[in-house]
């Protein structure tokens, strides 16, 4: 981080040094191949468009990038824009999700509050920055294949989300199998964590409680996964089988309509068989509009255990029907005796 420290030369013109360091802003995870001018172009235009300028004319007046090693700074011409413009940390410029800080060496005048207004939102964008409140969620024993978007749209089943950061490795960049998150409506936390809690993921199973929990919250103070309706049927084995079971993919609607239950056996076969030789499929359905075992569930049987691995690999984290596709290995004994 001794680059973030890093001194620019005084712009002519520019405001006095007092006031240099809280108009400057880090900007990590830039895309390949950009310049500087269209990082200035872009982040002018942005402050325009959603209001944030103070005044007419241009807010960022310079940009400058460190190509080796993948960050830059921008320059604004006052103190109250560049703390407005810290709301487009989790930006979305050339296919890269931006990550936008304070400088090491800011040091907050006496009137500014050192992160500015935490209210300032501006909607489509998650922060990458997960505040330390009541309200932070941890995500862990996330599998490592899972990307940010696809942790993203899992957590925005149960809400939109105001922030959120999936923990890479500084040297390769790969997912350590965690992440934090906040939603925008509090309520949301809650409901995430009875949803996610428990949940199988591929081989794993998700860990997810408030960052802060301990001794004095009884939200899983132990850390340890708590049961949740419904998932108790869910074969915890580790060990691949010849059954997948597949999860959030189907609605009751679904289930009732009969052209719809056959469109999604044909549609689940079919991908299925991509990825191994396909034996069954099976889809609980209500008997007489009365839940039944395993309802809400896609089960589909596998020649071997390599085929079932390979096709749970494929699916985890993939969409359908707008909703990301959980799996979990099943047990085949209690598969055939439709034990579920």
């Amino acid at each position: 981080s001794s680059g973030i420290n890093a001194e620019w030369p005084l712009r002519p013109g520019a405001q006095s040094h007092i006031t240099r360091q809280a108009r400057r802003l880090y900007l990590g995870n830039i895309p390949f191949g950009t310049t500087e001018d269209a990082m200035t172009e872009f982040f002018n235009k942005q402050m325009k468009d959603c209001g944030l300028s103070c005044a007419a004319g241009n807010p960022v007046i310079a940009t400058q990038i460190n190509f080796e090693r993948n960050f830059a700074f921008l320059e604004l011409r006052s103190v109250e824009e560049t703390t407005n413009c810290l709301a487009f940390d989790g930006i979305n410029f050339m296919g890269q999700t931006l990550k936008i800080r304070r400088p090491n060496d800011y040091k907050p005048l006496p009137s500014n509050n050192p992160r500015g207004p935490s209210l300032t939102h501006i909607p489509g964008i998650i922060s990458t920055f997960v505040e330390e409140t009541p309200h932070k969620l941890f995500i862990g024993s996330l599998p490592q294949h899972l990307n940010e978007d696809q942790v993203k749209e899992l957590l925005t089943s149960f809400g939109q989300l105001k922030s959120f950061t999936l923990v890479k490795d500084s040297g390769t960049g790969e997912s350590k199998g965690y992440a934090f998150c906040e939603y925008m409506d509090h309520k949301n936390t809650d409901q995430a964590i009875e949803g996610l809690n428990g949940m199988a993921l591929g081989e794993k199973k998700l860990i997810v409680n408030r960052a802060g929990a301990g001794k004095n919250n009884n939200s899983n103070a132990t850390g340890l996964p708590i049961p949740i309706s419904g998932m108790d049927i869910v074969s915890s084995l580790n060990e691949a089988t010849e059954v997948l079971c597949l999860m959030n993919m189907i609605t009751l609607d679904d289930l009732l309509d009969d052209d719809e239950y056959r469109d999604i056996v044909d549609d689940v076969r079919e991908e299925c068989g991509k990825h191994g030789k396909v034996r069954n499929v099976v889809i609980p359905r209500p008997i007489d509009g009365q839940a039944v075992p395993g309802q809400g569930k896609i089960y589909v049987e596998f020649a071997t255990p390599e085929d079932c691995k390979k096709a749970a690999g494929a699916l985890a984290g993939r969409k359908f029907a707008q909703r990301v596709v959980v799996t979990s290995y099943f047990n085949l004994e209690k598969f055939r005796k439709r034990d579920f």
